[in-house]
């Protein structure tokens, strides 16, 4: 029998993008169903999908195995009472589907029963010959033993590991896995959530319980009213979902205008050099405290040396918004700047507090389905990374691309992040590309642009010197490309 499955379910089942499979539905080459698609047409197009080339049994044996143990249970299982809530589910709807059965069965019996009698108590007829055989032949059919659906059998584990959580209005899916609560899953799945603490004590995660169960995972400070609760509000820092499928009703934000400016007081957990002119700052937010920002977004840091004052630093941030408490900054060396006078000469070390203010800035993810091309110079990397990062947590483009320009002697000090990111992922590339002058840089990175992408329909973002976003964004508009496809941010 078919089974019907989300466009997102089946991504997370067959291993690839759903930007893939979305791709394959605007193409006419798999059709959906009132939003769903049959198992059957997944397997004729991935004929080689396995249960065991999911990573999904791989992952379960190595729960058991000592090496892995505690860290991966927390990861991929949930806890007891979740699990048991899920599997009682599960059970549930086996035991229904059982009776349905066997009501189906009573009544072909009957009708082939029925049938019999006819053909016995009266002259012979074809009609009701060929009703008795069809009758048989079909009786036997459904009680014979067939393979299962693979995808089917792993869709129902799935149901038992994770939780699936739609969102309503906007219609976008995430996963629940392990101990996650609904708020660090929904980040992690490039959402762009309303929260403030998360820590349940300013109740700005409030969301609305439309169908599914939750439950909780930490108290709360913050009290919900008696309304509230009967209406199914609940907060996603302190809950996570019970049952296999949740529906959520909340607000997301639509772009850089509806995050709040914050001031933080963070902690260095590391300043790390990555080479002579460059330096890896990470800082680590209050766990009552975290900044909420979108990727490709900058901040002000601010470092206060005694005797010297308070010093300032406009900086892209280079990490991904799911993980909120952990920034990271890449550091070009300026003599002319203070901050980054202090941060060379290790007057900024592990330990050291700084202010971080904001976020600023537009240079920003604008929901598309498109193929993304990101292109970097030298230091643009640092919002090149972050706005990676969001976008292999969405999931929802076919392809991306990189093209990293640098001028400098560091070279590419994120190559390992780039080639991890490739040979784990199908749908990215990158080419690095080194050149002295940033404009003739920016004219290498057109010419490859050309051979491999023009002939898609793609969203462009560009960062980095002034003179390489000026040559590239012009290089491109040449070549065809609207200018409201092109995003830039000079660094």
């Amino acid at each position: 029998m078919t089974h019907q499955v989300s466009v997102w379910r089946a991504a997370q089942l067959l291993g690839v993008a759903r930007g893939v499979l979305q791709q394959l539905v605007r193409d006419g080459v798999l059709t959906l169903n009132d939003g769903l698609v049959s198992t059957d047409a997944l397997l004729r197009l991935y004929p080689d999908a396995r249960f065991e080339e999911s990573g999904l049994l791989e992952q379960v044996t190595h729960i058991r195995e000592a090496a892995f143990g505690k860290r991966l249970r927390e990861r991929l299982l949930p806890n007891q009472e979740v699990l048991s809530q899920r599997l009682f589910a599960q059970s549930q709807e086996l035991a229904d589907v059982r009776k349905h059965l066997q009501h189906y069965h009573a009544l072909v019996i009957r009708l082939q029963t029925f049938a019999r009698e006819q053909v016995q108590s009266q002259p012979a007829d074809v009609v009701w010959r060929e009703l008795e055989h069809t009758v048989s032949k079909g009786l036997a059919m459904a009680l014979a033993t067939e393979s299962s659906d693979v995808l089917a059998v792993m869709d129902d584990m799935l149901k038992v590991m994770t939780s699936h959580v739609t969102v309503r209005p906007s219609g976008n899916e995430f996963l629940v896995e392990g101990h996650a609560n609904l708020l660090q899953s929904g980040l992690q799945a490039g959402l762009k959530l309303n929260y403030g603490c998360g820590n349940g004590s300013c109740g700005m995660c409030k969301v609305r319980v439309i169908s599914g169960e939750v439950a909780k995972t930490q108290a709360s400070d913050y009290q919900l009213s008696e309304t509230e609760k009967a209406q199914g509000y609940t907060l996603m820092c302190c809950n996570t979902a019970s049952s296999s499928e949740l529906t959520l009703e909340l607000l997301e934000a639509r772009g850089p205008q509806d995050i709040p400016e914050q001031n933080i007081v963070t902690q260095v957990r590391a300043a790390t050099p990555l080479g002579t002119d460059t330096m890896l700052l990470h800082l680590q937010t209050p766990r009552s405290h975290r900044l909420r920002f979108l990727a490709g977004q900058s901040v002000q840091l601010g470092f206060d040396m005694p005797g010297e004052g308070s010093t300032q630093l406009t900086q892209s941030i280079g990490s991904c918004p799911c993980d909120d408490r952990n920034l990271l900054f890449y550091i070009s060396r300026n003599p002319q700047d203070a901050f980054a006078r202090h941060l060379f000469a290790s007057n900024i070390r592990a330990g050291s507090k700084l202010n971080v203010r904001g976020p600023v800035g537009e240079f920003v993810l604008i929901e598309s389905s498109r193929p993304l091309v990101f292109a970097a110079c030298d230091g643009g990397i640092s919002p090149i990374k972050s706005l990676v990062e969001h976008a292999l947590a969405q999931d929802s483009n076919p392809k991306l691309s990189l093209y990293w320009l640098v001028t400098g002697p560091d070279g590419h000090f994120l190559e390992n992040h780039c080639r991890a990111w490739s040979e784990a992922l199908d749908q990215f590339e990158y080419e690095l590309v080194t050149q002295s002058d940033a404009g003739d840089g920016a004219r290498d990175i057109a010419s490859a642009m050309r051979a491999d992408l023009f002939g898609l329909d793609s969203d462009f973002y560009l960062a980095g010197p002034e003179a390489f976003v000026q040559v590239l964004f012009a290089e491109l508009r040449a070549a065809g490309v609207i200018e409201s496809r092109i995003r830039a941010e000079v660094i």
